[in-house]
This record gives C-alpha cells, sequence and structure tokens, in this order.
C-alpha cells in the first residue's frame, strides 16, 4: 500500500545533518545512500530506460530508451510536471503540479526497479510543485514551489520538508543547480528573472532580470554560464555565474520554453512550443546552427489539453527535452500530440517518434530496466 504523509518543516540546520556520498561511489555509478535497496540487483544497460510523464493521463511512461517498447505505466498524483532520477537510477520523484482548478501539493516518489510508487509526500502549504533537482546525496532533492514562491529542500527518504526559501519573485518554475550542489538558480516566469539561492546559507544571493517569461534553463557542464529561455519574449538570455549579470540576448524561435547543454558543452538544444521545433546553438559563438522541425501526423484527436496550444490542434507543442549521456541523440516531449521526437544529434534530424501518453512533458533516464508488468 502507498503511503501519502505530511511533510514537516523542520529546522534549517537538518541540511547540514544530511550525509553526502563519496564522490568516487557516485561516479563510478554507486551509492551508500540508495533509497531502493533492491535495486542494485536490477539490470542494467547504456541505453536505459526513459521516463515521459503524461499530465493528463497523471502516470509516468516507462520505455525502452533503445527500442522505444512501453515497460511499464507507473500512476502519480494529478498533473505530473516534472522529475528527477537519484544518481544511482533508483529511485524517481515526480512534482504533482495539479489542474487550473485545483493546485497538486504532492510529491510521487517511484521505486524504478520495481516499477511501483514506493511513497506519495504531501508538501502541505506548498503547492504547484514544478522544477526539481536531487542533491548529489541520492536522498534530498531542491524543488519549486509555485504557490508560496519557495524552493525547498526535501527529504525524500523522511517525507519532510527541511527548508522553505522563498524566491521574492513570481511563479519561479524551474530549478537547475551548480556542479557542487550549493547554489540553485531559479526561473522566474512572471517576473521575467532568475534568482541565485545559496541553498546551505538559505539565502538569495542575486536576482538577475532576463526578459518576459524567463522559464527554462540550464547549466553549461563547467558552470560557467547559465543559459535562460525566455518564452515570451522569444530570446536567450546568458548569464555569466561568476559576475551573476547577463552578458548576451539571442534571438530565438516562437514560445523558447525548455534548454539544454550537450554533455560536452558546445551546443544547446532549446524547445520552442510556439513554433514547433528545435533550435541548435554554438555556445562557443552564440549563434544558431540549425533548426529540426517536429512535424508529425495527428495519431488520435487533440482533446483538452493543460498546456493551451492556441487553437492549434496540428502543433506538436514541444516542451520537455533530454539529451542522451554520450550527446549523441535527445528525446522531445511533443505535449499537443502524445508523441516524444528522437533527434540524431549527428545529422540535426528527427530519428523516429515513441507512442506516449496523454499530453507528455517532463523527461527523465535511469540506466535500470525495470521489472515492468
Amino acid at each position: 500500500m502507498v503511503t501519502t504523509r505530511r511533510a514537516s518543516l523542520d529546522s534549517a540546520t537538518m541540511t547540514a545533518t544530511l550525509m553526502r556520498c563519496a564522490p568516487w561511489l557516485l561516479a563510478a555509478g554507486l551509492s551508500g545512500c540508495n533509497l531502493a535497496p533492491g535495486s542494485q540487483s536490477a539490470p542494467r544497460s547504456a541505453s536505459g530506460t526513459l521516463l515521459v510523464l503524461n499530465k493528463t493521463d497523471n502516470s509516468v511512461s516507462l520505455i525502452d530508451a533503445m527500442t522505444g517498447d512501453r515497460i511499464d505505466d507507473v500512476p502519480t498524483g494529478d498533473g505530473p510536471h516534472e522529475v528527477a532520477v537519484s544518481p544511482d537510477g533508483a529511485v524517481a520523484v515526480v512534482t504533482d503540479y495539479g489542474r487550473a482548478d485545483a493546485p497538486g501539493h504532492t510529491l510521487t516518489v517511484i521505486d524504478l526497479a520495481a516499477s511501483k510508487v514506493s511513497d506519495t509526500i504531501d508538501l502541505g502549504p506548498h503547492g504547484r510543485p514544478h522544477g526539481v533537482q536531487f542533491l548529489e546525496d541520492g536522498r534530498t532533492i531542491v524543488v519549486t514551489a509555485e504557490a508560496s514562491g519557495s524552493v525547498l529542500l526535501v527529504d525524500v527518504v523522511g517525507s519532510r520538508v527541511l527548508r522553505a526559501m522563498p524566491t521574492l519573485q513570481a511563479v519561479s518554475h524551474m530549478v537547475v543547480l551548480d556542479p557542487d550542489g550549493s547554489r540553485a538558480y531559479v526561473a522566474n516566469i512572471g517576473s521575467g528573472s532568475v534568482s541565485v539561492l545559496d541553498l546551505d546559507r538559505a539565502y538569495v544571493v542575486a536576482q538577475i532580470p532576463t526578459a518576459a517569461g524567463a522559464e527554462g534553463l540550464d547549466l553549461s557542464p563547467d558552470g560557467k554560464e547559465l543559459w535562460v529561455a525566455n518564452r515570451t519574449a522569444d530570446t536567450l538570455s546568458v548569464i555569466d555565474t561568476h559576475a551573476l549579470a547577463e552578458v548576451d540576448t539571442i534571438r530565438c524561435g516562437t514560445g523558447p520554453i525548455r534548454i539544454k547543454f550537450t554533455p560536452d558543452g558546445r551546443r544547446t538544444l532549446v524547445s520552442n512550443a510556439g513554433s514547433g521545433d528545435i533550435a541548435v546553438f554554438d555556445v562557443g559563438t552564440r549563434r544558431e546552427i540549425g533548426r529540426i522541425p517536429l512535424q508529425y501526423s495527428a495519431l488520435e484527436s487533440t482533446d483538452r489539453r493543460l498546456l493551451d496550444s492556441d487553437g492549434k490542434l496540428d502543433a506538436p507543442v514541444p516542451v520537455g527535452l533530454l539529451v542522451s549521456r554520450d550527446g549523441t541523440k535527445a528525446w522531445v516531449a511533443n505535449t499537443n500530440a502524445d508523441l516524444v521526437t528522437v533527434l540524431d544529434l549527428g545529422h540535426l534530424e528527427v530519428a523516429g517518434r515513441i507512442k506516449a501518453g496523454r499530453e507528455p512533458d517532463g523527461l527523465g533516464w535511469t540506466p535500470l530496466t525495470p521489472m515492468g508488468m
């Protein structure tokens, strides 16, 4: 039976008591902080398993990343938007964002080896959880909560909120962490800005103005540059993380909503929800080097969607974006097409399409092969 436990707000000093796993253990793909004791014996593969969040179905699909075959579907809370996978690949945490008329306030914890829900964490007053990232200890996550305007540190094992840090900005949506996990960068849609938070000392280091609709963001592998997708302004902002200032503005496609660096840090991919394509940029020159259209034929009627497509029933509306660890391919969740598009990054072209559930959005990956049905 799945348990639902109300998260308690503990003292800020609790964060300092969490034990961090040794870096060499994480590099080896092992973890002494494993949340699912049986998961280390689960099969692993280079291709691994793709996690696709289906917002309208309230589920996450586990899909063989090599073949595109669906292994299993696991239920989540209402309106799942984003997912984080623990460093050892054993556990996924899904943010249950909710619906327009019913804000969500829970996290769904999934044992990936067993492909089942292991816990549901109630965040109490911190509604509309969205962006989420694991810290390297494998048990603590950083998650945004739009309703309370906060960034939360949550102990997944203990099902409790360790700390709530206000961003002092409007609609704090996505979050990324610097390489050592000491800072969080948060995109604020309503304020058109990025908040920089010191997670250890629990204070806002800087508020950096970008442009209207700042939503997607990603940090370069070396941690030196933060790229922000400004959905309303149709631009990208480049932020120097040492100076904590915007150093460049780049024109993009219509409605840039998510952005990802390739593992080598040489390119960024941007999903343009409005123009229905993926823009590829050279990081060194900050110039667009390619555009991949995501055309498709509808597989089924497009009913009511959580993300407004402005009446364009034939528009794919790409949102969720994930790059493979070897940088050879990427996956794009097309929320208005019920498809995940596979991209060949060597040739900058569509390599295939995977049938997903209704309104796919957030994406994740694990080297584990779940047991499935």
